[in-house]
């Protein structure tokens, strides 16, 4: 059995930034060469990024990557018998689309393999049938020197059971027999997604006896962000190596005896089965998201609203790690409803954190919308309408100041509210991006004592998070006067989003709860009235900001429910 070594290399690739991306890749390959490497294996789509969406359909974009390509094979001549393996949209000709999502193996200045991703995802975020063209049913395998490689491109690897598809791309490589399988991907995270990799290939490497490399890119993009997390399986140690979560890796492996080792030959780190705690990787999965978000999209400071409120005290808080509280300005825009502790917390979390916060006062504003609205419609300004005048205004200071100073609009509203339209558009929907739109109300006050527990002190003061949740638009306003305590509603909201889509823990107990309201009059008629909340508010949701997605179904571009519909 001959050594084989192979680098392993977790970028963070930009979506149609070409020549950035090469940069990486050559960067990548240096170190595979200094490294003494055989093969440098960068993920799925890496010279475009994914998800490349609809610049695929754009002339001049898909000239961009012909041309990126032939740069990467005039580059591969600068590593002499190293194989790049990359991923890139390629032509096709014949019926059907024009494209194929593929894994091209390039060394020396030539393409030596080519594979067509055969399983096209199109489901959840997911919606790659609309530009690709499934590959053929055949399996791709490369010898160099004694050894025989097979390759994969992503979801090809998902469908081992058989449940999903027609074609098990995995039975087709085992035939082939290659000594390991190298698969490139793009996969995006979610809460269980780690685990969920490691059951699934592990059960895949035992069943058909491959040991298989499993490299994954990183990076915030839009509304998705990938954790890296790239790794190793054998079929009877399961994983046995695991690259970092959330930053970029580049890592070589030794092929040895019908095992993988460290470069030096030594055994490999032993990987930690649990992985992070639910809530830290709530914490970093956000923090990448709005840094990269922030930094393709051209900012480097943002914006938030701060009323004193647990939801916009936590994205201050996890804006101020992700971009530095120097980068990071609170605007407080008190009424006359607002209590006191709406400025005077907001002022203690902003000191805690090292932000700079802004007084904004609304009231004048509001009376004089309150006047002229009366005096041109004869009717007093009240009720549901002042409340939403009053979001408004506060979303049109923070636009203004966005505008004014070029800073990011952060929004700050939650699961929960966004799901039943407890919020105002064009008030405090307005923003650029959600940092916590996929976190139930819950999940926020959990979150909160988790950082707070990782600081060793009141990062977000108790006050804050003990405080009774109000939008404080009407006198003594409380959440609780117009929807359920957030751990019932979050139990029905997580029942009617997500589904199957829970964790089985989670499942469980969701399901529990819901058996019991359903057994109850008046928990059917809650559950009722939500079901039509979400439906109603479906309009207000598809108007809001891109969400960081950290759970498994989707609650921004992969939730589509139509607007005009009956729900009963």
């Amino acid at each position: 059995m001959n050594t084989f070594r192979v680098t392993l290399a977790q970028i963070n690739p930009t979506v149609g930034d070409i020549a950035g991306n090469i940069d990486l890749l050559l960067r990548a390959a240096a170190q595979a060469q200094r490294e003494q490497a055989q093969m440098v294996v960068f993920p799925e789509l890496s010279l475009t990024g994914y998800p490349p969406g609809d610049l695929l359909d754009e002339a001049a974009f898909n000239a961009r990557v012909a041309d990126g390509l032939e740069r990467v094979l005039a580059a591969t001549r600068a590593t002499p018998g190293l194989c790049w393996v990359i991923g890139a949209p390629t032509p096709r000709s014949g019926p059907g689309k024009r494209l194929e999502n593929s894994l091209l193996v390039v060394r020396d200045g030539s393409v030596v393999l080519r594979y067509a991703k055969q399983l096209l995802p199109t489901y959840d975020v997911f919606d790659e049938r609309r530009h690709f063209e499934p590959g053929p049913d055949l399996a791709r395998v490369l010898r160099l020197g004694g050894t025989q490689i097979g390759f994969l491109i992503c979801e090809d690897g998902w469908n081992d059971a058989g449940s999903d598809y027609a074609v098990n791309p995995f039975t087709r490589l085992a035939d082939a027999s290659p000594d390991f399988v190298v698969s490139i991907n793009a996969s995006p995270s979610n809460v269980g997604k780690r685990e969920q990799r490691h059951r699934l290939f592990a059960a895949a490497s035992r069943r058909h006896g491959l040991p298989l490399l499993y490299v994954n890119q990183i990076g915030g993009h839009d509304q998705l962000v990938f954790d890296g997390a790239s790794f190793a399986v054998c079929p009877t140690a399961g994983v046995v190596f695991e690259a970092p979560r959330f930053s970029e890796s580049i890592s070589t492996l030794q092929w040895d005896g019908g095992r993988f080792l460290a470069a030096d030959g030594g055994p490999l780190p032993a990987v930690d089965a649990a992985g992070l705690p639910v809530m830290e990787f709530y914490r970093r999965q956000i923090v990448l998201g709005v840094r990269d978000y922030a930094r393709r999209c051209g900012f480097s400071r943002v914006v938030v609203g701060s009323s004193g409120g647990i939801d916009s005290a936590l994205t201050l808080a996890l804006a101020a790690e992700a971009l530095g509280p120097e980068n990071v300005v609170a605007i407080t825009m008190p009424s006359r409803f607002s209590t006191p502790g709406s400025v005077s917390d907001s002022a203690r979390l902003c000191s805690n954190l090292g932000i700079e916060l802004v007084e904004h006062p609304i009231h004048d504003i509001v009376s004089q919308f309150e006047a002229a609205f009366a005096a041109a419609f004869a009717t007093p300004l009240q009720g549901i309408a002042l409340e939403n005048l009053q979001a408004r205004v506060r979303g049109t200071v923070l636009m203004e100041y966005s505008n004014s100073h070029g800073h990011l609009l952060l929004t700050t509203g939650n699961k929960s509210e966004i799901s039943v339209g407890y919020c105002t558009l064009y008030g405090d929907t307005n923003g650029g991006l959600g940092l916590i739109g996929d976190l139930y109300k819950t999940e926020v006050f959990a979150l909160c004592r988790h950082l707070n527990r990782c600081a060793g002190r009141d990062l977000i003061p108790a006050s804050i998070i003990d405080k009774e949740p109000s939008a404080e638009l009407a006198p003594g306003q409380r959440d609780s006067d117009s929807l359920p305590p957030y751990p019932l509603l979050d139990r029905i909201l997580k029942h009617l989003i997500e589904g199957e889509r829970l964790a089985s823990d989670e499942r469980a107990e969701v399901d529990a709860a819901y058996a019991r309201l359903l057994a109850d009059a008046g928990g059917r008629t809650l559950i009722a009235t939500i079901r039509r909340l979400v439906a109603r508010n479906e309009y207000k949701r598809r108007q809001a900001p891109p969400i960081l997605r950290l759970r498994a179904r989707a609650f921004g571009s992969g939730r589509q429910m139509p607007i005009a519909a009956r729900y009963d």
